[in-house]
């Protein structure tokens, strides 16, 4: 049986970004993923770094802050370690909403039509917001191997089966092997609830890739409720996303691209016969208040959950990371940060009475 300081199951963004940061502070980590590294979730996403979109809740505010103030330093070191670039894409994106934030001036007509010519506000209120974005996929390749540089060791292809607490330690079984760990962390994503007694479900996500001829290359993000547009360089957009209650489905539905499309065109007229490059989709892990789960697990199986011990609901070596549903890019490097700070038992660098898992307990245990 091998033994590591450090157990993680999942190498999306957020399983890889825990594993740098601890890896940074001296640990040895090995990081178990049950398919192929980066490419679920965190290949799908757009990749905004939307700290202040006014869809966020309120409560994701402080975390979201964090993790863009991080994200410079986060970036630079893997592109560092894996000799990769991760360009920004943008930085600027014109928010379309039906009211205005506090402090916040709406854009002129004239201001709009300069980004983006033929724009259609249709009653929204428009605002810029700084916030860069970048491409998921530059990090596909870039972050695995900069967790390997780092000392990390990855199993692919090697799904955690169950999670064995034991005194001052963790038993994690995988379809590999047996492995000791000092600390085990869940950041499985849609899959999280395999291994937690954390309501985390799948949200199926639709988006896709076109090229257009316009007059105008766009250079900024604009985003409405219901629609974004991504530039990618070269007149290619990303338009997104689709928000579904379809289990672990990843089919692509020409009808739901259709409205996609015909959503963006009604804010944007010169998208409308853009040609469509690529579709695809990925499962957003989501809990029932949209909000992540991060530290310490307090609960046991869902189904034990009501008959258990006080002493067994408590497990000090194991932790979730997991539940960040739309937000995963934005909140990699702060949730990787927080639970560098948990395990070492640090101050925090902000309140995360909002993200711990015992605010599902009651719903469980019922």
């Amino acid at each position: 049986m091998q033994r590591t300081d450090i157990a993680i199951a999942g190498a999306g963004i957020i399983g890889l970004a825990t594993a740098l940061e601890l890896a940074a502070a001296g640990m040895r980590v090995v990081i178990f993923e049950r398919g192929h590294a980066m490419r679920e979730c965190s290949w799908a996403a757009a990749g905004m770094l939307a700290a202040e979109d006014p869809e966020n809740p309120s409560s994701l505010h402080h975390l979201s802050e964090l993790s863009r103030s991080l994200y410079p330093g986060f970036l630079a070191n893997i592109e560092r370690l894996s000799s990769r670039k991760v360009p920004v894409r943008t930085t600027q994106a014109l928010q379309a909403a039906h009211a205005l934030p506090p402090h916040i001036e709406p854009l002129s007509p004239q201001a709009i039509q300069s980004i983006a010519p033929g724009l259609q506000s249709n009653g929204l209120r428009c605002f810029l917001l700084e916030e860069q974005s970048f491409d998921p996929r530059n990090l596909t390749e870039a972050l695995p191997q900069a967790a390997i540089a780092a000392g990390v060791t990855l199993h692919q292809q090697t799904a955690v089966t169950a999670v064995i607490p034991q005194s001052g330690s963790v038993k994690i079984q995988t379809t590999r092997g047996e492995w000791i760990a000092a600390h085990f962390i869940n950041a499985c994503g849609a899959w999280a609830s395999d291994l937690a007694g954390v309501p985390v479900t799948p949200r199926k996500g639709q988006i896709f890739l076109v090229e257009h001829n316009g007059p105008e290359d766009l250079r900024i993000a604009l985003r409405t409720p219901q629609v974004y547009l991504l530039p990618r360089g070269n007149r290619r957009i990303v338009i997104g996303a689709t928000v579904e209650d379809a289990g672990y489905d990843k089919q692509i539905n020409p009808a739901a691209i259709a409205a996609l499309h015909n959503a963006a065109a009604e804010f944007w007229p010169t998208i409308r016969h853009a040609h469509i490059v690529e579709t695809w989709a990925g499962l957003r892990p989501a809990t029932p208040d949209s909000l992540p789960v991060i530290g310490p697990v307090t609960g046991i199986d869902a189904k034990s959950v009501a008959n258990a011990a006080p002493e067994s609901r408590q497990n000090a070596n194991s932790w979730l990371a997991i539940g960040h549903f739309r937000n995963g890019i934005l909140l990699a490097p702060g949730t990787a940060r927080l639970l560098r700070q948990m395990i070492f038992a640090e101050p925090l660098s902000i309140d995360v009475g909002a993200f711990q898992a015992n605010r599902f307990t009651t719903s469980l245990a019922q």
